[in-house]
């Protein structure tokens, strides 16, 4: 069975997740949304399709429904220290 989905962000994450489940024989084609992509600091950052992957792949901060598990925020931290941005962003994980 071949499916195509339309998908972008945590919702679509979250049902491509069941689709998996509940269709683990399928080829399953992502189309995923680009719209929303951003370049901080010469970084393409594709926040759409990272976290369809992150879900998938099993490595999604389940508790955010986006991000990385265990990622910190030292490269956020060291930023506000040269103060390219601002001391908010910098919050360290607990």
């Amino acid at each position: 069975m071949r499916i195509t989905v339309l998908a972008g962000g945590v919702g679509a994450a979250r049902f491509l997740r069941g689709l998996q489940a509940a269709a683990p024989a399928a080829d399953v084609t992502v189309i995923g949304n680009t719209g929303d992509d951003f370049t901080p600091f010469g970084l393409h950052v594709s926040p759409d399709l990272d976290t369809v992957m992150y879900t998938l792949g099993g490595g999604i901060n389940e508790e955010q429904g986006w991000g990385r598990a265990g990622e910190s925020r030292v490269v956020l931290c060291e930023l506000a220290a040269y103060g390219e941005i601002g001391r908010a962003s910098c919050r360290e994980r607990v």
